[in-house]
């Protein structure tokens, strides 16, 4: 089941989880890929509401991103419960550890996938604040544009990220 949900309405939780880790989900010829992302932007940019996601440009779900042109955001509901918070801890720790080049992170992991409304990409079941994304516009971070110690922390040994300015196109919460 999915209760439809106003963004705005769920923007501080969306906004408090994303710093621990939400669920980044893109997916190309049924394969899905789940990465954890700790940076993302809400807002609202050309009268739409958008998610601005970062992606290096090194890892495998920027490929399907690139491919695709879409992606969920799978957000965790944490109940305080010692068992439940553990199992999302794990989840976030994998998908944000191991390249879905080298596993499948929803085979191993045991994931619910559950198919989206309006894009490819499913949601997660587990994690189930669910944002539906299509990219309106990408731009890829330059890295000499950055304070150097920006640059030094979060550059120095890794591509720069790009920026996918994605429509928010249905946003609900799995039950």
């Amino acid at each position: 089941m999915r209760e439809k949900i106003d963004v705005a309405e769920y923007a501080p939780t969306i906004l408090r989880e994303l710093p621990s880790g939400v669920l980044l989900t893109a997916s190309v010829d049924g394969r899905a890929n789940p990465m954890t992302i700790g940076w993302g932007t809400l807002g609202i940019e050309w009268g739409r509401e958008l998610f601005v996601a970062y992606v290096r440009s090194s890892r495998f779900t920027h490929c399907l991103i690139e491919e695709s042109g879409e992606f969920t955001v799978s957000v965790p509901m944490r109940t305080g419960e010692k068992d439940h918070d553990q199992r999302i801890n794990q989840i976030l720790a994998v998908c944000g550890s191991k390249s879905g080049r080298d596993i499948d992170k929803v085979a191993e992991l045991g994931l619910t996938l559950v198919d989206g409304e309006e894009v490819a990409a499913p949601a997660i079941q587990e994690l189930p604040l669910t944002l539906e994304c299509r990219v309106l516009h990408k731009s890829e971070q330059d890295e000499a544009l950055l304070p150097d110690d920006l640059r030094e922390r979060y550059y120095a040994a890794d591509a720069p990220h790009t920026a996918y300015y994605a429509q928010i196109v249905s946003a609900y919460l799995l039950s």
